[in-house]
């Protein structure tokens, strides 16, 4: 059987499947969603492949029209069904390619950001450890206990059995990513004390939270951290207390701090908060909330219940 092509009825037909080609491949190369860690999912990829295929439908009915009306005697529209069906292979193989090239890509940033959060995360292990281990409170923390020795202080005791209860707890729990909250308060309440002996009546912290909220989990030492924040950075005297408070609210927890400025501020570069935060990307979706007005400085922490958000 021989078939009576002209080299004319050929080029217009190349023509064709080239400008098809060419307007489904940017038409899905630039329908790929933004990148993010979570924007890759089955959902989504179900219906782009359905957007993509029924706008190809469309754009080869405007195409096989338009050529017709150029070319009329080849009777292209009689044969829209063939030029359907070759759309759609055309377009599912474009489809497909872009999609695996876009999935490599996606594999490939998972990878370099569980890389940067891994390296992250032991940063700011690091970061946590010295601060744990830090020699400045150490060294205010003796001299407070060399004090109350010196005064007969009856309350020594207890200062180094809470000094030595805070130090161990340490050392047992810096390698865990999560603990119970209720945990957390009870080593704060260790650090408070010493605090307490330290500044007396200079500092304030009240802690409200309901008889649910213990059975939440955070990152070891956040909120021991967060406190140390707002001493460094705050004035904590007799005469101008530091007012804090932990307090519960809409799965939230807060720690809310009334704002003294020292005078000579430390030479901060806001590294306790950007380690709690890298420690927060590391373990959950949620991002901590920072809140800095005139008068108050407001941190607001996502609660994981039942480790509901924590990635491993």
């Amino acid at each position: 059987m021989q078939l009576n092509i002209t080299f004319i009825e050929l080029g217009v037909d190349s023509s064709v499947a080239f400008m098809y080609s060419l307007f489904v491949w940017y038409f899905n190369l630039y329908s790929l969603p933004k990148y993010s860690l979570l924007s890759f999912n089955t959902g989504f990829f179900s219906k782009r492949l359905v957007m993509s295929l029924f706008t190809g439908i469309i754009a080869m009915v405007i195409l096989v029209t338009v050529h017709h009306a150029f070319f009329p005697k080849y009777h292209f529209g009689s044969m829209m069904l063939m030029y359907q069906f070759r759309g759609i292979l055309i377009n599912l193989t474009i489809f497909m390619f872009i999609h695996l090239l876009y999935q490599n890509y996606h594999a490939q940033q998972i990878l370099v950001q569980f890389e940067k959060i891994k390296t992250d995360n032991l940063n700011a292990q690091y970061e946590l450890l010295k601060q744990q281990i830090n020699p400045h409170f150490l060294f205010n923390s003796l001299n407070t206990l060399q004090a109350m020795i010196d005064i007969n202080d009856s309350g020594a005791s207890g200062f180094v059995s809470n000094l030595s209860y805070f130090y161990r707890f340490s050392l047992e729990n810096k390698k865990e990513d999560l603990i119970l909250l209720e945990q957390e308060i009870n080593i704060l309440k260790s650090y408070i004390f010493l605090l307490k002996s330290r500044f007396e009546e200079g500092i304030e912290i009240r802690i409200s939270l309901n008889e649910y909220t213990g059975s939440t989990y955070i990152p070891p030492f956040t909120l021991q951290l967060l406190i140390e924040n707002c001493i460094k950075h705050n004035i904590v005297s007799l005469e101008f207390p530091l007012h804090i408070t932990v307090y519960e609210e809409n799965g939230l927890l807060f720690i809310k701090n009334n704002k003294q400025p020292k005078n000579a501020e430390s030479k901060s570069m806001g590294i306790g908060i950007s380690n709690i935060k890298g420690r927060y990307s590391y373990i959950c979706t949620k991002e901590i909330e920072v809140i800095n007005n005139e008068s108050e400085f407001t941190i607001k922490l996502p609660l994981i219940y039942e480790n509901f958000n924590y990635r491993r």
